[in-house]
């Protein structure tokens, strides 16, 4: 078993072990109780919902937590670890990947992991494992991608799975399932202490068909940075909705398996791009490859557009939804397969500003409420007026005041993503769209999948029963105690600064669905797609070959429009496909209504030239397929 030294920089991790002496004193540990009863009683949105749904009590685990750590002194008070497997346990309960205890140094920005990957994938009902990845350089006898896994430390494989998963906080089966899985070979250590055991025995079977075990210690590495510090008064730190395990897991899985997708930044300025349309089977270039992959693929349907979008954790939502506008545009314009999978959301903005660029309709942002508190109110009340130009809480006022004299559990809704900004650049897709998804998906992702089905924007085709059903906004300890502290400090501020460079998370505003499903809360519920795909052993080895054959079939025969618009002073020149309508809006005001008797055609519009904003819709049957927004200045 050999792996190069040079590459990722590790340690085996009984070495990690040993660095990792304990810092934490009895009274470090008594105030992260303290701060943790904070968040969970006074702030967390979830907390009735997850009562109902999982039979647990984390305030009242927290409570007895606190009365043990004021019994003990500093010679009896155990080992950290023991501290930090027990309060991490009280946060897990909840299955709200939002909701976490960060460990503090020198767990944080550390990741442990084995040297490859399993997937699972099926043949009929009958489950199986396989490897798929290996790290660079490494080698045993008989093993590599396509061995097939049997058992994990002596334990049938699909048992052991199904055991890891109930240590995570999944909260539908499915996603507990995904994570239990996930979590076998890689775990950011700043979310779950380190394994138990040194190493693991894997059982599998090579191409010769002889069963063999291999024996590998758990290694340690630094992660890659998030691009998004959340503790900082930003909108992107506001505005987060990402479930921090799987964006360290991405990260880590980039660094490990994928090093020519890791950017330290989330824009490189002076790639080399194209504005040439992409030929089939080739991937087009991007400036922001740790964000999208782009490409067009050969399906017996046909060749299809094909985006794979990894994360939303960006800061600059507007560059975001740019280079996706500038990646589909030059994909093939008659079907477009946006794949989801296994991104765990970011920022709510790009997730929610991505939708318009696919429909027509007009796009409603998924609302928000908080958990009426007084801490609460004291938080929206020191931002009501958006002193910071950061965040304005105000619309949260007037319902939070009323429901704390009448009871009421949450305060009234409104959207975190701003309409205007959902809705200012309009349709750039006119093919029809599949989106595919499964049980990582999550937090943003599930907002962005929520409003693709909300608005009916397409067909969505999932790898497993639901996403991942994270329905949040989630903040940081350190971002609550810094809303509380500008433009000027409250008096009693109720957070403190936590020890060891610790931190906590916690989902302070649900979302829910809109239009049909107004009302639905995300959280566990997730999104159930239309079609189901169980992965075959060609799509885990061979680039997801059956999955996007079965994405084409559904792409296939659905209608392409188009609805293109040169704008001159006094006119407007349309070229169209299945539309019989044409309706002109200037500046919000209908100008002209015409119907289409050409496929290209001039038509007259008195002051389009000097317009602020020309929207132009398409009609066929009196129904709305086509829309363009534009700005002529």
């Amino acid at each position: 078993m050999t792996e190069p030294s040079g590459g990722v920089a590790k340690q085996e991790l009984p070495d990690f072990l040993r660095t990792a002496a304990d810092t934490l004193t009895l009274d470090d540990r008594r105030l992260l109780v303290q701060q943790a009863l904070v968040l969970i009683e006074q702030n967390y949105v979830h907390l009735p919902l997850k009562a109902a749904m999982h039979a647990v009590n984390p305030v009242q685990r927290l409570r007895l937590l606190a009365v043990r750590l004021n019994r003990q002194t500093p010679s009896t008070m155990g080992p950290e670890w023991r501290f930090h497997a027990e309060l991490s346990e009280i946060f897990h309960a909840v299955r709200d990947l939002h909701t976490n205890y960060v460990l503090p140094q020198p767990y944080a920005g550390k990741i442990a992991y084995l040297p490859y990957l399993i997937e699972e994938y099926y043949t009929g009902d009958e489950r199986h494992y396989v490897v798929t990845r290996t790290v660079g350089g490494f080698t045993a006898p008989g093993f590599g991608p396509g061995v097939e896994v049997t058992h994990w430390n002596g334990v049938p494989i699909d048992r052991a799975v199904d055991l890891n998963a109930a240590r995570f906080a999944g909260s539908n089966p499915a996603a507990r399932h995904a994570r239990g899985l996930q979590s076998l070979t890689i775990r950011p250590l700043r979310l779950h202490v380190p394994p138990d055991e040194t190493w693991v025995v894997l059982t599998y079977v090579g191409a010769d068909g002889i069963s063999r075990e291999l024996r590998e210690g758990w290694r340690v590495t630094d992660n890659q940075p998030s691009f998004v510090d959340a503790d900082q008064l930003t909108v992107a730190a506001v505005a987060q909705g990402l479930d921090l395990g799987a964006d360290e897991i991405g990260r880590a899985l980039k660094m490990l398996y994928v090093p020519e997708a890791v950017t330290p930044l989330e824009v490189l300025g002076g790639a080399e791009l194209t504005a040439e349309p992409t030929e089939p089977g080739t991937d087009l270039p991007t400036s922001m490859p740790g964000f999208f992959r782009a490409r067009s693929v050969v399906t017996p349907s046909g060749t299809f557009g094909h985006i794979r979008i990894f994360s939303f954790s960006v800061n600059d939502p507007d560059a975001f939804v740019r280079e996706f506008v500038r990646l589909i545009e030059l994909l093939p314009q008659n079907g477009l397969i946006v794949d989801v999978r296994d991104n765990g959301g970011g920022h709510i903005f790009a997730a929610e500003f991505l939708l318009q660029t696919l429909t027509p309709r007009p796009i409603v942002p998924e609302p928000t409420q908080f958990i009426t508190t007084s801490l609460n109110l004291r938080i929206c009340d020191q931002h009501r007026e958006n002193p910071t130009g950061e965040i304005d809480l105000g619309p949260w006022c007037p319902s939070m005041e009323q429901a704390l004299e009448t009871g009421s559990v949450y305060s009234g809704s409104f959207s975190i993503t701003p309409a205007g900004g959902a809705n200012a650049i309009g349709q750039r897709y006119f093919g029809p769209v599949v989106l595919v998804t499964n049980a990582l998906c999550y937090s943003a992702t599930d907002i962005f999948a929520g409003g693709f089905q909300d608005h009916e924007i397409g067909q969505i085709l999932g790898t497993d029963d639901n996403t991942g059903a994270g329905g949040a906004n989630v903040w940081t300890h350190g971002l609550l105690k810094l809303l509380l502290e500008l433009p000027s400090p409250v008096a009693d501020n109720p957070y403190t600064e936590l020890p060891g460079q610790a931190n906590m998370r916690v989902s302070i505003r649900r979302t829910l669905r809109v239009n049909d499903l107004a009302g639905t809360p995300v959280e566990d519920l997730g999104v159930v797609p239309g079609h189901r795909h169980r992965m075959t052993r060609a799509d885990v080895l061979q680039g997801n070959a059956d999955l996007l054959a079965r994405a084409g079939e559904l792409l296939a025969g659905r209608p392409v429009r188009r609805l293109d618009v040169r704008v001159a002073p006094d006119e407007l020149t349309f070229t169209t496909r299945l539309v019989d309508r044409v309706d002109v809006y200037l500046d919000g005001r209908p100008q002209v209504s015409v119907d289409v008797m050409a496929e290209v055609m001039t038509v007259p519009v008195p002051g389009a030239g000097s317009a602020r904003v020309i929207r132009v819709e398409g009609l066929q049957d009196e129904i709305l397929v086509a829309a363009r927004t534009i700005v002529p200045h």
